[in-house]
């Protein structure tokens, strides 16, 4: 080959390295660099099938690079030329250097280069770029190497399996205290309703037993007379009266009784529950909970309940909750919208709850100041809450929505902003 030749390879080579390595402009690069131009790089998605893509990969590995001092030492350890005196293949070994946050740097690069002489002018046509990696003599596939990393990446593996499963017991133990802090503050609200509900079967056993001691005097007075007719009407009114005591306290009772349920984490056992005596319990403890907060607040409250359901099989306080969210949530929109004193607006909370196959249907309906929909799809999320910070823990609809879940049925929520939110609830009726 022409001494001439030779140099423009060498000079062409050049440039193509302070090109891809410094800073030698890039657009020039298609004066020797073939438009078909094919390389590899030394990272996985380095790989360029044109020009175009080459000048791509440069510019991006400039920008990373940027800030950063650099330096290349480079040492030619081949160059062959063809036969016909028309391609060319040259390899460099390079060292990388590079200077980050004060540290330095070094990496090994190999560098193959392909060029072709094309009307009187050489131009690169394939590049690959390779980084050894550090191997034993006789390893020839590197599996020593290979083995040592494995258990090294093996060691981490199981250092953080070990971190992951202690933040899960953490995370678990964190959230079994939120669901029963949000339990208790539920339990919290549902005080004064119970104080208001339990009161009237007190008074009754109260009035009732007051009336029974003024008719035991007088039954012993017909006694004495020898009146015994008068007196058989009279412990037949005591009689009566003493069924409506034992039925207002068993009323009692039963309150108490759904308080503590409500209190107690639940069993997970299901049993046969009148859904609708649930859900009109439930409704008159939130609304009487929140009138013994504000004496100022009345809102309307509807009930259409399906009377054909009869008892079907669910854990009694773990549906109470869900409806008891359902039910402040409902009351609480209907107040901020009352506040907003539109007029002729009469706050209503309606639920109705229907058989429909082997599923029943519970909706609870407020007139409210409903959901804005840009939120709709968030409100099930733990910890979101459109209501103001202090208000709300974010925290009530999600144990509703995982609760529901738990139990093999559905929840969702129909809403119009400024109008009212509907929450549908479907369970087994099995």
């Amino acid at each position: 080959m022409s001494p001439e030749k030779l140099s423009k390879l060498n000079d062409i080579y050049q440039k193509y390295i302070e090109v891809g390595m410094f800073d030698f402009p890039v657009d020039v690069s298609k004066e020797f660099i073939a438009e078909k131009f094919m390389g590899y790089g030394t990272n996985l998605n380095e790989k360029v099938f044109s020009l175009s893509e080459f000048k791509e990969l440069v510019l991006r590995q400039r920008q990373q690079s940027a800030g950063i001092e650099m330096h290349v030492d480079r040492n030619q350890v081949f160059q062959k030329i063809t036969n016909d005196e028309n391609a060319g293949i040259i390899v460099e070994e390079l060292i990388v250097t590079m200077i980050i946050s004060g540290m330095e740097h070094k990496t090994q690069v190999r560098l193959t280069t392909f060029l072709e002489y094309v009307n009187v002018n050489w131009v690169v046509i394939h590049m690959h770029a390779s980084v050894p990696v550090v191997a034993e003599a006789n390893d020839i596939w590197n599996l020593d190497e290979l083995n040592r990393k494995n258990k090294e990446l093996q060691k981490l593996v199981d250092e953080r399996t070990t971190e992951l499963r202690t933040s899960l017991e953490e995370l678990k133990a964190a959230q079994a205290q939120l669901v029963q802090s949000e339990k208790m503050a539920s339990l919290g609200e549902l005080t004064a309703g119970i104080a208001h509900e339990i009161q009237n079967p007190l008074n009754f056993v109260n009035n009732f037993s007051e009336v029974n001691t003024e008719l035991v005097d007088e039954l012993q007075s017909e006694l004495k007379s020898g009146n015994t007719e008068e007196a058989i009407s009279i412990s037949n009114d005591i009689k009566e009266n003493s069924e409506k005591i034992n039925h207002h306290g068993n009323r009692a009772g039963d309150i108490v009784k759904g308080m503590l349920q409500h209190s107690r984490t639940s069993t997970g056992k299901k049993e046969p529950t009148n859904i609708n005596s649930l859900a009109d319990e439930y409704l008159r403890l939130s609304y009487h909970g929140l009138r013994a907060k504000d004496k100022s607040f009345i809102a309307e409250m509807k009930t259409d309940f399906d009377q054909t359901i009869g008892n079907i099989n669910i854990i009694p306080q773990d549906i109470g909750r869900v409806l008891l969210n359902l039910y402040n949530n409902a009351f609480y929109a209907v107040t901020e919208k009352k506040e907003q004193q539109p007029k002729g607006y009469e706050p209503t909370v309606s639920v109705r709850t229907k058989k429909m196959g082997d599923k029943i249907e519970i909706r609870v309906k407020d007139n409210g100041i409903g959901i804005p929909q840009k939120v709709v799809d968030k409100i099930f999320q733990p910890f979101f809450t459109t209501k103001p910070t202090g208000v709300g823990t974010g925290l009530g609809l999600s144990l509703s929505y995982d609760i529901v879940k738990a139990l093999g049925g559905e929840i969702k929520v129909e809403t119009i902003e400024g109008e009212g939110s509907e929450f549908i609830i479907l369970i087994s009726a099995k």
